[in-house]
């Protein structure tokens, strides 16, 4: 009897095994190492628990990350876009939710001094190694395939933050107050009736497959045949009646008609309706393990959640539903990098933006302001493009002897000057340091390039920069480039900026350029142009301390004065230069300009 009577048992469920080996340096989840599989095949398999995990994972994601201050900092935000991309934090979001733990791959410099990329390793082929003697994870393990761990030797990978290693492994998960080495997943109370839905969906299945109706009895009523007679009588009847999976054909072999099998229906009153009350009910379990207030934030339909259900309602179970399924999870990856961000020496507001579920005013109005962060971020990147272009680096071999905001008005005008530098020039023999004036010239680099600005007096050689100064915490994109690039500049080069449209409609009737030597960052701008003045300095041709450079006693530099006075040394430029635009009449706009605020007029 127990050999022909087959009963159905529902798959249950057993919390995990975490083998911890005196042998193996990994920690092994699982009693054949393999639970993240199993998590997997209930992912797979199971139509609620499938539809729920792919769609909070999207919405953990949403429509990407962001900062609330881009535009403050986009310097900052610029790295932070190159470090992490979308890819790797929809694979972060995916294996968070799904199997409670996702592995960022930390990539660093050759110095280990900052980290140049985050991307993610698949947690299904990570393990973690055992604790330290301080009851720390230093270490995960790596491998393609757990289940052969011969062909794939598992690779070691120092946790984050525990080594000088070029690549470090860091978890973002949540605590389980009973696991050390892994976390139960957040849907764990849904585990089992994943299990049920999958059998029953099988059981289903396997139903409609097999064919022929069920508990259909074959009689043979010619006498009792041998057993392997019997059995390939069986196999022909079964495989025309059936199909290949179909065994719920009963072929009985009988003496004679009178000792015949006979069979009892063993009826299920409703069936149907019995398994769709199983299905809800698996579904509603699964989809309280998960959280979700309302089927239909994650895709799900029923007969209970329909589109006409209230619209109020829907709004306020969204609300619900991502504050308690997905926050905790995008605050969580969050965390992690921010603290990429602080090794690297700054810090940004961060937040995930939402998919539009809702289309609200508010939404609408998030979406504007991110589209002007979007463009914050592109003119960032247009300054710093254009600023690299023009400026250099102080040269050592200039000796800085002013810098000053300097009385213009007070000077001769700059053509004559020059073409009075000329006649001084002409004429001169070269001594060793015009021939380093000469090559430095004449050199291909505009940083190198000599100004109309730059003089040789006897043996002595002055040239004048100009340094952007002001408001050492800017608001405006072109003025941050300004302020962070550090650089000084020649006249010719701050003109030629100008050629750029750094902030459109600031210019002459609202045009989209402007004289950047005269009003800087454009109309309200805090910053100014400061005047520096340096003398060329050389051991063997120029002594900076000798009496011929008129040196002054507390420092030993020439003062603008003498350079103007003594040398003949006098560079003009129009007064706007040392003004910020801010304290300019009608604060430095165009009184041509249609866009003239009324506070200025």
């Amino acid at each position: 009897m127990g050999k022909n009577l087959h009963i159905l048992e529902l798959a249950t469920y057993e919390k995990p095994e975490v083998v911890e080996s005196t042998t193996k340096d990994w920690v092994e989840y699982g009693k054949k190492n393999d639970y993240y599989q199993f998590l997997i095949e209930r992912y797979k398999n199971s139509t609620t628990s499938n539809a729920v995990i792919n769609n909070v994972a999207r919405l953990i994601y949403g429509r990407g990350i962001d900062a609330l201050n881009s535009s403050k900092k986009p310097n900052e935000y610029a790295s932070l876009k190159a470090m992490v991309s979308p890819k790797v934090l929809r694979g972060i979001a995916l294996n968070f939710k799904m199997l409670g733990a996702g592995y960022f791959q930390v990539l660093y410099d050759k110095n280990h001094t900052k980290i140049i990329k985050i991307d993610y390793l698949p947690t299904r082929l990570i393990r973690a190694g055992r604790c330290n003697e301080e009851g720390i994870i230093d270490t995960y393990f790596y491998s393609d395939n757990w289940e052969d761990v011969r062909k794939n030797p598992p690779r070691a990978i120092p946790a984050f933050g525990t080594s000088k290693e070029a690549i470090e492994l860091d978890v973002v998960k949540f605590d389980s107050v009973d696991m050390k080495y892994y976390n139960d997943v957040d849907w764990h109370g849904g585990i089992p009736y994943a299990v049920l839905e999958e059998e029953i969906s099988d059981y289903l299945i396997q139903d409609v497959q097999q064919g022929f109706s069920g508990t259909k009895v074959v009689n043979f009523n010619n006498g009792i045949p041998d057993e392997e007679a019997q059995r390939q009588i069986s196999n022909q009847v079964k495989g025309k009646l059936t199909g290949a999976k179909g065994d719920k054909v009963i072929i009985a072999f009988n003496a004679n008609q009178e000792s015949k099998t006979t069979i009892e229906d063993i009826s299920l009153d409703n069936a149907s309706e019995r398994f769709t009350q199983l299905s809800n009910e698996c579904q509603s379990k699964i989809l309280n393990a998960h959280t979700v207030i309302s089927p239909m934030i994650v895709g799900i339909t029923n007969e209970n959640h329909g589109f006409s259900s209230n619209a109020d309602e829907i709004e306020v179970a969204t609300k619900v539903f991502y504050n308690q399924s997905i926050l905790p999870f995008q605050d969580a990856i969050l965390e992690r990098i921010e603290e990429y961000l602080a090794f690297n020496g700054f810090s940004l507001d961060l937040y995930f933006k939402r998919l539009n579920l809702l289309d609200s005013v508010e939404e609408k109005k998030q979406a504007k302001e991110e589209a002007k962060k979007e463009e914050a971020v592109k003119m960032a990147k247009h300054y710093d493009e254009l600023v690299s272009q023009f400026g250099e680096d102080e040269d050592p071999e200039w000796e800085l002897i002013d810098s000053r905001e300097v009385d213009y008005e007070l000077e001769d005008d700059f053509d004559a000057q020059v073409k009075q530098w000329e006649d001084e020039l002409s004429n001169k023999k070269q001594t060793t340091l015009s021939k380093i004036w000469e090559f430095v010239s004449t050199g291909t680099a505009r940083s190198n390039a000599k100004s109309a600005q730059d003089k040789q007096v006897g043996d002595l050689y002055f040239k004048t920069r100009y340094k952007y100064v002001g408001n050492p915490n800017p608001e405006r994109g072109f003025c941050k480039s300004m302020m962070s690039a550090n650089k000084i500049y020649r006249k010719e080069d701050i003109i030629n900026m100008g050629s750029a449209s750094v902030n459109a409609g600031f210019g002459e009737a609202g045009a989209d350029n402007y004289s950047i030597w005269l009003y800087k960052g454009g109309a309200r701008c805090h910053h100014k142009w400061q005047r520096l003045t340096y003398l060329a300095k050389s051991a063997s041709s120029i002594d900076v301390k000798s009496p011929k450079a008129n040196t002054k006693a507390n420092g030993g530099n020439v003062s603008p004065t003498q350079a103007q006075g003594k040398y003949g040394y006098v560079v003009s430029n129009d007064s706007k230069v040392k003004q910020i635009p801010n304290n300019m009449p009608l604060k430095g706009f165009s009184p041509n300009n249609p866009n003239l605020p009324s506070d200025v007029q």
